[in-house]
């Protein structure tokens, strides 16, 4: 790593989580060095979507003056798609409370904080070990390299092989992670504006389930950006990997995308637009399940994805707020426990017990068990083939028109579904949203 000298705080990953932290410390005198494994920060994300602003703000006050901001979201839209039939809900709001960005831009507009700030910044550095000596955390290791540290701070995503050699999570099982592509497709400023609606700078953020999937537990996303739209899908990797084996799932990921990109519906809004870029990234879909067995050790603090802070209700994703709240409260605690007499296990678990009153770990409480929900096939197969063909018999009527009732049975009917095992699912869904 050609660095020397021993550092306060070592931040391994300069995504939103170790950028936040890493902002804060040096903010507050420490001597900070931020290792990434990407050529440059941000060069290894791909999300290009929505985020929530204010828990940001609290971190970076300047946030709405120089962040690489591309559109205020004004408008939500879900819908459910079943062949070329779509049903939409659309919600306008004059507040919003998010924005659209692509990350590799936020992420490298958040480490340059943190550099302004003071930290240091080295890329093209890969982390292979974090160094454990008479039982506490004393820095990281690259190659031969040992970069000593009073604290580690592990904010390397959702590849926890790091942790993994600490023994503090286990390796990552299918069933808890998601694969979601994506394309990039110029359109041009107006184009965005005149096909959704939408006034100069208002965004709109898009989910979509159904047949798009082919059948596997996932869903789609579309994203306007200042003059690109963003679209991709998600699907459980766990859930992909048994539809492959079965051999119902015969086609690659990127031709999913592809028919997505294609479907009469929506290629009505993007046209013939050009593809400016095409990617996959592995995303954690575990809840709670996936958090590690301690946030906090003798000289180490877990954030971020690697942390498993992340929420996804199937209506909105909340990950890049998750993870910069968890950096900044990281560095609180490590500066608590500074002046409280070093870091040691007990005096950052300060940071542990921060994250349990924080919004993060109450959102995610309120909704534990939602992935048990996103993985299963009820919601992706049957329901949206239920609701399209009430929808259908209610509206494609020639002459005689089916009450509602009526068109709910004949549906249910059709599709083999018990009700009163939907009813409990849904129920249960309700709850967990």
């Amino acid at each position: 790593m050609s660095i020397t000298g021993k550092f306060d705080v070592v931040v391994v990953g300069a995504g939103p989580a170790g950028s936040a932290a890493a902002y804060i410390l040096a903010k507050a005198g420490f001597k900070v060095l931020v290792v990434e494994r990407g050529r440059g920060a941000g060069s290894k994300e791909l999300f290009g979507g929505k985020v929530y602003a204010q828990p940001l703000r609290d971190i970076w006050p300047d946030l709405d003056k120089s962040a690489p901001i591309h559109r205020w979201v004004t408008k939500e839209r879900f819908s459910l798609v079943v062949g070329e039939r779509v049903l939409t809900v659309e919600y306008s709001s004059p507040r919003p409370v998010g924005f659209t960005t692509y990350l590799p831009e936020l992420a490298k507009w958040m480490a340059d904080k943190a550099v302004e700030a003071g930290a240091l910044l080295i890329d093209e550095v890969r982390v292979d070990e974090i160094v454990v000596k008479d039982g506490r955390v004393i820095g990281v290791r690259s190659g031969g390299d040992l970069v000593e540290a009073d604290v580690v701070v592990d904010a390397e995503g959702v590849n926890r092989l790091l942790l993994e050699k600490l023994g503090l999570v286990e390796r990552l099982d299918p069933k808890h992670i998601a694969l979601g592509v994506k394309e990039v497709l110029r359109t041009g400023k107006g184009v965005i504006e005149e096909k959704l609606g939408l006034g100069k700078d208002e965004g709109m953020a898009w989910m979509v389930a159904g047949d798009i999937t082919a059948g596997i537990p996932g869903g789609g996303f579309i994203y306007t950006m200042k003059d690109m739209i963003s679209i991709g899908l998600v699907l459980h990797v766990g859930k992909a990997v048994e539809a492959a084996e079965k051999g119902l799932l015969r086609e690659h990921v990127s031709l999913l995308l592809e028919k997505f990109r294609l479907h009469p519906y929506f290629k009505r809004i993007w046209g013939e637009a050009d593809i400016m870029e095409y990617g996959g990234h592995l995303t954690i879909e575990g809840g709670l399940g996936l958090v590690p067995k301690k946030l906090a050790i003798n000289g180490l603090v877990v954030v971020g994805d690697a942390a498993g802070l992340l929420l996804n209700t199937g209506y909105t994703v909340r990950g890049v707020d998750f993870a910069a709240t968890s950096g900044r409260l990281a560095a609180e605690a490590i500066i608590e426990a500074f002046n409280n007499g070093g870091p040691s296990e007990e005096n950052l678990r300060v940071y542990e017990d921060k994250l349990k009153s924080s919004f993060v770990w109450r959102e995610l409480v309120r909704h534990r068990g939602i992935e048990r929900v996103m993985s299963d096939p009820l919601f992706f197969t049957k329901l949206p083939r239920l609701l399209i063909g009430v929808m259908k018999r209610l509206y494609e009527a020639d002459y005689e028109e089916p009450t509602i009732l009526d068109a709910f049975i004949e549906s249910t009917s059709e599709e083999d579904i018990s009700l009163a095992r939907l009813l409990f699912k849904l129920g249960s869904v309700v709850g967990k949203l």
